[in-house]
């Protein structure tokens, strides 16, 4: 069922951008009084689930879900209609425009990308705000993950800052940015009330952004473990265990935080153990058989149970500006990674996925805050990628336009259509690669 709902919510988000940016193609064409042909979410080569016609225009729903298309006449596009492009060139035809309607046309797509990305962060910040913890409030300072003690973090320490930046929103998610993105040399702890410089090794720029580490955190707030729900049918409801008993250790040994106690029972896979609990003013030793996961059927109470946390709130007004603020730190955030990449600092072959690894970045559950969030940041995936200057994108378009404005003279027909056609296979090329990377990990 999980992954069905991830499914739907990779289908349901880029059926919205392709759309949209879609429209932003097809909307200039018509101002210009350019003929607009077809207009498909998703590709329909040999045949399409539906279609219907109004007007000039063929609207339709492809088989083949890897984007979609606007065939304008009198451009060289996927479409390679070499019968159209035959014939001498018609007022209602894309190549018979200026060069400046042109550009508008092919810019209008990633333009719709980039303002609806700037737009959900926006909308998303006016609805939800912003929930986090303060530093200073995190009392019990961290738990340390195998990353994070390979980092040279331990258990209790409070991370103040990385790069020379300090952190007020705990959290290690700036962390592993300063390190992958900007080469963050060291990061700033607390360490048994003392304050220290930690280096950071060079080598965590690729372990970091490895596709092996990118569900694995540095560290994890540390919190005691107070159960705020016992799951029916589970061996703690069978146990007697109850909604604010605090647990303190297993099978003698003692585990005070939730993150030891994790570390203890997970690997005991349907045996049989003794928690100790307090319970009011009591201590009580608990029996109880783990299930074959490891699980005993608690969950903990959320970190604001035992932490003041605080809420940004936003008014429309102030949304929309810091919306745009987040997106542009985003972009700023994929150039960068893309110079790490050139400079060898980043594994292409570890950083990128397909369908299946953006799918799983939703979650296994419907969260329409979540939702919204990842549909903004594939929106301006989706303009960064178009504007690449590869034939067959926007970008390339964009390119060929720009030289034909400052040169004045246009690319032949022909040099089009070849153009188009290495970039045709160098996208396709690109899409194989990601997909069959994220089939490699699967059977891995």
């Amino acid at each position: 069922m999980g992954y069905l709902i991830m499914a739907g919510q990779l289908f349901l988000s880029l059926s919205i951008l392709i759309v949209l940016h879609e429209m932003g193609h097809f909307f200039p064409a018509r101002w210009f009084k350019t003929r607009v042909e077809k207009f498909y979410l998703f590709f329909d080569p040999w045949f399409s689930l539906f279609k219907i016609k109004k007007g000039e225009t063929e609207y339709g729903i492809g088989w083949l879900p890897l984007g979609g298309y606007v065939k304008i006449s009198g451009m060289i596009d996927e479409s390679m209609d070499r019968e159209q492009m035959a014939g001498p060139p018609q007022p209602w035809e894309f190549r018979s425009k200026p060069a400046w309607q042109r550009l508008i046309i092919m810019l209008g797509g990633v333009t719709v990308n980039f303002i609806l990305g700037f737009f959900l962060y926006g909308m998303v910040l006016w609805t939800w705000g912003e929930v986090y913890l303060p530093t200073q409030n995190a009392k019990y300072g961290i738990a340390v993950s195998r990353l994070g003690k390979d980092l040279g973090l331990k258990d209790g320490d409070n991370v103040l800052g990385v790069n020379g930046k300090t952190l007020n929103e705990f959290g290690d998610n700036q962390v592993r940015r300063e390190i992958v993105i900007n080469n963050a040399k060291n990061m700033e702890i607390e360490r048994e009330g003392q304050k220290m410089t930690l280096p950071i090794d060079p080598k965590f720029v690729q372990i970091l952004s490895s596709y092996d580490s990118k569900d694995e955190g540095l560290y994890t707030v540390r919190m005691p473990f107070i159960i705020g729900k016992v799951a029916p049918k589970t061996p703690a409801e069978g146990a007697g265990l109850k909604v604010k008993d605090q647990v303190i250790g297993v099978n003698g040994e003692s585990t005070p935080y939730y993150h030891q106690f994790s570390q203890k029972v997970l690997p005991l896979k349907s045996k049989k153990i003794e928690l100790t609990v307090v319970r009011s003013k009591d201590t009580l030793n608990v029996p109880l058989t783990t299930t074959e996961e490891g699980k005993i059927g608690v969950q903990s109470f959320e970190p604001a149970y035992y932490f003041k946390v605080e809420r940004k709130e936003y008014s429309l007004g102030q949304a929309l500006p810091m919306g745009v603020q987040k997106g542009v730190s985003f972009l700023g955030d994929q150039v960068k990674a893309f110079g790490q990449m050139f400079r060898g600092k980043i594994k292409a072959s570890e950083s990128l996925g397909g369908f299946a690894s953006i799918a799983t970045m939703f979650g296994d559950v419907w969260d329409w805050e979540r939702f919204w969030r990842m549909t903004a940041v594939l929106s301006l995936i989706l303009a960064f990628m178009n504007l690449l200057p590869i034939p067959a994108l926007d970008g390339g378009h964009v390119m060929f336009l720009l030289f034909e404005i400052v040169s004045g003279r246009k690319p032949s027909d022909k040099f089009m259509e070849y153009a188009t056609i290495v970039g045709f296979i160098i996208v396709i090329g690109l899409v194989l690669f990601a997909n069959g990377l994220d089939i490699f990990r699967i059977f891995k």
